[in-house]
């Protein structure tokens, strides 16, 4: 085999392995719309479990735990498998 054939055959090689992206699992898409949510939330308490800026958890006060208004995606079950199809089909995942 000519040297110009087995280099360009490496070299796509090499190409196509660092273009290519591992799928990622429904666990690991939802735990990026979560961070997705709870980052457009513009407040300092969007979940339970975080903290405000005394160091405190949320718990009651946060936005998800009031009624009404805006609720970000805090837990894995307020991801629907709806939402992990669109983003997959949204970022080719």
């Amino acid at each position: 085999m000519p040297l110009a054939v087995v280099v360009l055959s490496l070299a796509l090689g090499i190409a196509w392995g660092q273009t290519a992206k591992p799928r990622k699992t429904d666990a690991e898409i939802k735990q990026e719309i979560i961070k997705q949510s709870i980052a457009s939330y513009r407040g300092g308490c969007p979940c339970p479990y975080n903290t405000d800026r005394a160091g405190r958890r949320c718990g009651a006060r946060s936005a998800y735990s009031r009624p009404g208004g805006r609720s970000p995606f805090c837990y894995e079950q307020d991801v629907t498998q709806k939402m992990v199809d669109d983003y997959r089909n949204r970022t080719g995942q």
